[in-house]
């Protein structure tokens, strides 16, 4: 079975979660993306965020939060997506960049508008009271 490496960024307040949508694409996802070569999670994560949101993260408050996995969307059956999940502090203003077109906050009534491994993440996140 083929997985597919990624790192997610997660931002929760007031019980929703920061979620992005790319330009061309009607699902919302969890920020983040691929490992480039020889790239640890933190440093996937720190150039991940700053490229789709225009935020630093601070490096010295990253915590990981779990990892999930699920099909992958539009991939054929069997291909799994790891999103492995962290949680940090960061300097600037959230604003969509490069291939993201929107940000918005999202609660657990939006499961209809998510990829399946966002689903097990909004659950997770719901059972731990993050998300309402």
């Amino acid at each position: 079975m083929k997985e597919v490496d990624k790192i997610a960024f997660i931002e929760t307040k007031n019980g929703q979660i920061l979620s992005t949508r790319s330009k061309g694409k009607s699902k919302y996802y969890i920020p983040g993306g691929k490992r480039e070569l020889e790239e640890t999670d933190q440093q996937t994560l720190v150039r991940e965020i700053l490229e789709e949101l225009d935020v630093q993260i601070k490096t010295d408050t990253i915590k990981y939060v779990g990892t999930f996995k699920a099909q992958s969307d539009g991939a054929k059956e069997g291909v799994l997506v790891k999103m492995t999940c962290y949680k940090a502090a960061y300097n600037g203003v959230l604003s969509p960049k490069n291939e993201i077109e929107e940000i918005r906050w999202l609660n657990y009534k939006d499961l209809n508008i998510i990829s399946e491994v966002d689903k097990k993440i909004f659950g997770f996140l719901k059972t731990k009271g993050e998300l309402k």
